[in-house]
């Protein structure tokens, strides 16, 4: 992914601050009628009238862009079908190399050793253990060849295979209605999501890549893949899993990037 935390504004500029905002509100939304209704939102008016601020200093840019942010969140919310599937595409269309993204180099690739590993699952689940990579595994397995979609404006299409998380979560018995679930991973890296979209049918705890282990740079030991998410909300090398009503943030979005984070 190779995004940099956003910098403070020296100087307030009107353009620069619609573009950040467009960033943090995210460039796209399913429906054409819904990408338009947001964009339509986004003008230094529709800025002022969500925040009551001034975009005359810094402070009330800053201010502007994470009200525009929030209100995205629940806008996208609102509108998000959990019945509502991604589109799936042959194998022939398979980007070769996938593309590896990451907030870091790919020579930084964080190694998880498979021996010993285990996944923390906690928070408001029956079942409060520790999972090996092998009962993971014995668990039914599902394959979807999907597109992952990056906030910088490049997308990619992938197989990935894995337990499908809506399975995984009622394995061990966790209160679905629950706000949040959060991931924490081996190379610092920590997001969250919304129930609605931990229990979509897409929603893969992903195991391998093209029929093969996945690899540590995609994510070894497992990755969540949600196609119906940008990239950035995709975590890997997963650690621990929970299960939360307090808002638990992310990596990204606790420096001003959508939460919601749809693709």
């Amino acid at each position: 992914m190779n995004l940099f935390k956003r910098p403070a504004l020296d100087t307030v500029d009107a353009e620069a601050a619609l573009a950040e905002a467009r960033v943090l509100i995210g460039r796209r939304v399913a429906q054409p009628a819904r990408r338009a209704f947001l964009q339509r939102s986004l003008t230094l008016g529709g800025l002022s009238l969500l925040t009551g601020c001034s975009i005359s200093d810094n402070d009330s840019v800053e201010a502007a862009l994470g009200a525009v942010s929030r209100f995205n969140d629940r806008v996208q919310g609102l509108i998000f079908d959990p019945s509502r599937l991604a589109p799936t595409y042959p194998e022939s269309m398979i980007t070769r190399p996938f593309p590896f993204n990451a907030y870091y180099g790919e020579d930084e690739v964080r190694t998880v050793a498979e021996e010993g590993f285990t996944l923390e699952v906690t928070g408001l689940v029956a079942d409060r253990r520790r999972w090996t990579l092998a009962e993971l595994r014995a668990m039914p397995q599902q394959d979807q060849v999907t597109r992952h979609i990056c906030v910088e404006g490049w997308s990619a299409i992938g197989k990935w295979g894995g337990v499908r998380f809506a399975d995984f979560l009622q394995r061990v018995g966790a209160d679905t209605g629950a706000r949040y679930v959060g991931f924490k991973c081996a190379d610092d890296y920590y997001t969250s999501i919304d129930m609605p979209t931990a229990l979509h049918p897409q929603t893969l705890l992903t195991l391998s890549y093209d029929g093969q282990p996945l690899p540590p740079k995609y994510g070894f030991p497992m990755k969540l893949r949600m196609p119906t998410k940008l990239g950035y909300k995709n975590p890997k090398h997963i650690q621990a899993i929970f299960v939360t009503n307090t808002y638990p943030g992310g990596y990204w979005e606790d420096q001003g990037y959508n939460w919601f984070g749809g693709s």
